[in-house]
């Protein structure tokens, strides 16, 4: 095998924040690792910009042809604390020199202790918690199903329009989106249904109050409350598109819920610590989760997720039914601790309010200048636009598709999602410039105007 060499940067706030663009992107480095990529990696393992990374920190990505691209997409809202952040490459290399892995199942140990801790003490209600940490969202969402059946004694889900749970065969069934995520891979596991989401932008108006009576009406009628275990949703979401549901939506349903006795379910992998202006999207709208589910931002960039719920509903699993052999990986685990005291210490938080604000306000000039940009929406540094035809509001993913090539191929990390594929999302690291995020706003805007 031949590697190839490159000059490394140092990585983390120390690297220049600066776009340069020194080759076409993808460069001749990144081509070269493409074909080796093509011929050892299985085609659906795809990579949607198509360069290869060799440091990252701030609000930029360097790469192998010593391009260094505007980072507006966090490696989906993973590194919000920072890429290489000191804090947590620090625990890490302290927790590494002890010891890697033991299996907290076998032998336990305090960071899984300390991480479990934190995310009762944080997590939306002041009642009762326990949590059991895993190693991606799926996992984690996987996880929070069987402790509601466990708990419930029923078998029935219900998911939402447009939602977006992961990989594994659970979270495909929960999933809405055949392409690419769950063609060919069936079939799913039984007893999932899916109701109506609230989606503002095309919901003619109707109000929260209104959409969740239209999805508990389709719930009641068509799989009854004495069948249904749990409902889970995404506050906002996610791959279907960032979706924020009108006020009064997400409350009508945590109170059905509550009088059914059926568990409610929130997927916060993507929306959780501090993505939103809030620690949790939760609080945006009071809401208390039966259980809440974390993954991506928790631990800095290392595999860690957590399902965190009521005391009496996470205890009903016998022992030894929740577990997995690297499940809260003392690594991981020293990650998460460190970022969790940046996300309470540092205003990191606050930072996702502020780059919100500059967001909302830049894409909304967009939109008052482009009737393409159908829709501006989000919260926090969560925040999205719709591409559509003018005319008529359909989506339209080929211009969005445009969109962000162009981006990529001028120096800035652009994410698409939506169900229909017209949206384009941006995520930013909270650790990003106000400088740097406006000359990546302002690649998107050339796109638009090109496109």
């Amino acid at each position: 095998m031949t590697l190839m060499t490159t000059t490394i940067p140092v990585g983390g706030p120390t690297l220049p924040q600066e776009r340069r663009m020194l080759t076409e992107v993808p460069g001749p480095r990144s081509r070269a690792l493409l074909e080796r990529k093509t011929a050892s990696v299985p085609r659906g393992v795809g990579i949607s910009i198509p360069v290869f990374a060799v440091a990252a920190g701030g609000g930029v990505l360097v790469d192998v042809d010593g391009n260094s691209l505007i980072d507006l997409g966090s490696g989906i809202a993973v590194t919000g604390v920072g890429n290489s952040a000191p804090a947590v490459v620090a625990a890490v290399a302290a927790q590494a020199a002890q010891f890697t892995h033991t299996a907290f199942t076998i032998t336990g140990y305090e960071g899984y202790v300390a991480v479990a801790e934190a995310l009762n003490r944080l997590t939306p209600g002041d009642h009762e918690k326990r949590t059991a940490l895993f190693n991606s969202g799926a996992e984690a969402v996987e996880n929070a199903v069987k402790v509601a059946r466990a708990f419930t004694g029923k078998q029935a889900v219900v998911a939402f329009d447009h939602a977006y749970h992961g990989r594994t065969n659970l979270t495909m069934a929960l999933t809405a989106k055949a392409a690419p995520y769950k063609s060919g891979f069936g079939p799913f596991a039984s007893e999932i249904y899916r109701a109506p989401l609230s989606y503002p932008f095309r919901d003619n108006g109707l109000s929260g109050a209104d959409a969740a009576a239209r999805a508990i009406d389709q719930i009641e009628k068509q799989i009854g409350a004495s069948n249904l275990a749990a409902i889970i949703i995404e506050p906002i979401q996610g791959e279907g598109g960032f979706i924020v549901p009108a006020p009064g939506f997400l409350p009508a349903l945590v109170a059905w819920a509550r009088a059914n006795d059926v568990v409610f379910i929130a997927d916060e992998v993507q929306t959780g610590f501090g993505r939103t202006g809030a620690l949790f999207a939760s609080e945006h709208e009071g809401i208390v989760p039966d259980i809440i589910v974390t993954a991506k931002g928790i631990a800095g960039g290392l595999p860690l997720s957590a399902v965190t719920g009521r005391a009496e509903i996470l205890d009903a699993p016998l022992s030894g039914g929740l577990g997995g052999t690297y499940a809260g990986n003392p690594i991981a685990c020293a990650a998460a601790l460190a970022a969790i005291d940046s996300f309470e210490n540092d205003g990191l938080v606050e930072r996702a309010v502020a780059l919100g604000d500059i967001l909302i306000t830049r894409l909304t000039e967009m939109q008052a200048q482009d009737p393409r940009v159908g829709d501006v929406r989000g919260r926090g540094a969560m925040v999205a636009i719709e591409i559509v035809d003018p005319a008529t509001g359909a989506p339209d993913a080929a211009l969005t598709s445009r969109v962000a090539s162009f981006a990529h191929a001028h120096g800035v990390i652009l994410l698409t999602c939506g169900t229909h594929g017209n949206v384009i999302r941006f995520l930013p690291p909270f650790a990003i410039s106000d400088e740097l995020l406006a000359e990546g706003l302002d690649i998107v805007a050339e796109a638009l105007a090109s496109a």
